[in-house]
């Protein structure tokens, strides 16, 4: 045993020969349980509280034959009756709990106790306090390093970055190792509160620290970086990660290339794409979806109809909503032969055509007066189970109000009658397909 451990020993020994221990014990284990209903302390109660003092509690709480439980029970039995005991439970008395807690992998309760000397206003201790009391209440090594991994978490869920920042720089002073869960962690959550700087800032830090640096804590700043519209500055970023062995992968690329195409940035878009190629990563589902959504929304109608195909050819699913999107955008523009050839491809690729494909289709073919063949897809429509509802309805009424078709009016507006319906006006929007779209969407991710 060394000489700081013989000190300590006897130190507690000492200590406890002043503390009535078993009857300290006997009154742990008499406390309530939290939902028990409050009830007055009596005179020996108070008597016992009237006992202790800040060396007792430190003996108390690191008294190995009570569980880590009964001595969270205790403690929060003296922040309810704080005016009984003599002293302030003070930084040192939140330590010794929150490593017995640790101790006894207790991690989650460890985490709330923490946040009660992060966030309370009554009580709250700069990280430099924190750290200095550290060392003197908690001497296993082990315990130090998941204590200070703990501190970063919770700065993390507080959203304290600064203190998290001043935390990783004295953690890897000291020469603690920090989980790599626990930084990506702190990452994603300062990107995430729209911290871009400060993330990029940690990000550094954690390449310079010789820490390594995760594809998860690149994605996590490149998203940050794209959802304020720093597109470029991400790529560079990415390029850069990338020149010192920090690979991105198909994630932190669906994220600029989504970025580019909701803001039919196209330009940036052709300098990506390459990058990708050069990184040995192929475009999955979600690339294709994200491209397709940009290439229909800005108009380019033939390009996005391409990658659809392209996704065919290597094998991938193709949902129906990407049929739909174009289908739309077709009609929308008048390309009616676009459209109706589009909705033939789904059939032979055995694509399911849903209710909005038929009600896109009609909708595109009543613009252009065509209304017997608007009919015609009606009742493939119905035969398929599909019903009209009251936008479908109202935009037949309409075309057949524009061709004088009388008697096809007449039976339509009997059918909106017998379902209870009237004709309100056409609307902009169904069932999330946006029909009159101009402008490129700006989402956050």
């Amino acid at each position: 045993m060394s000489f700081h451990n013989v000190l300590r020993t006897l130190k507690t020994v000492k200590v406890r020969t002043q503390v009535p221990f078993q009857e300290f014990c006997e009154l742990i284990s008499a406390i309530p349980s939290p939902s028990a209903a409050p009830k007055p302390l009596n005179p020996t109660t108070i008597s016992l509280l009237s006992k202790l003092n800040p060396n007792s509690l430190h003996l108390i709480l690191s008294e190995p034959t009570l569980s880590a439980s009964k001595c969270l029970v205790f403690f929060n039995f003296l922040l309810k009756n704080q005016s009984f005991i003599s002293f302030k439970l003070d930084l040192q008395a939140h330590l010794t709990l929150i490593c017995r807690l640790i101790r006894a992998r207790k991690i989650t309760l460890a985490e709330h106790v923490f946040k009660s000397i992060s966030v309370d206003q009554n009580s709250r201790y700069p990280f430099r306090a924190i750290a200095s009391c550290v060392e003197v209440c908690c001497l296993e090594p082990v315990v130090e390093a998941k204590l200070f991994n703990l501190m970063l978490k919770v700065y993390s869920d507080i959203k304290n970055f600064d203190g998290g920042l001043e935390a990783f720089d004295y953690i890897k002073s000291i020469g603690i190792r920090i989980d790599e869960r626990t930084y990506n962690f702190f990452s994603v959550a300062m990107n995430r509160a729209g911290e871009v700087e400060k993330g990029i800032d940690f990000l550094y830090r954690l390449l310079y620290s010789g820490t390594g640096v995760s594809v998860y804590c690149l994605t996590a700043v490149v998203e940050g970086m794209c959802r304020n519209g720093e597109i470029t500055r991400s790529r560079e970023l990415v390029q850069e990660m990338a020149g010192r062995g920090i690979k991105p992968n198909i994630i932190t690329f669906n994220i600029m290339v989504e970025a580019c195409a909701k803001r039919w940035n196209f330009s940036e878009l052709d300098l990506i794409l390459p990058l990708m190629e050069k990184e040995g990563l192929a475009f999955d589902v979600k690339t294709y979806e994200f491209l397709i959504d940009g290439f229909t929304s800005s108009g380019k109608l033939e390009e996005a109809e391409r990658l659809v195909g392209e996704m065919h050819d290597k094998g991938l699913k193709v949902k129906t909503h990407v049929y739909n999107l174009i289908i739309n955008s077709y009609c929308r523009k008048g390309f009616l032969e676009g459209a109706l050839s589009l909705f033939s491809k789904m059939a032979e690729r055995s694509i399911f055509q849903n209710a909005d494909t038929y009600w896109f289709l009609i909708n595109g073919i009543c613009k252009v007066g065509e209304m017997g063949l608007a009919m015609q897809y009606v009742n493939e429509m119905q035969n398929k189970g599909f019903e009209l509802d009251n936008l479908d309805c109202n935009i037949l009424a309409d075309g057949f109000r524009s061709k004088g078709m009388a008697n096809e009016l007449f039976e339509l507006q009997a059918l909106m009658e017998k379902k209870s319906s009237k004709a309100n006006g056409f609307k902009q929007k169904k069932n999330g397909y946006d029909l009159t779209r101009k402008q490129p969407a700006v989402h956050n991710n």
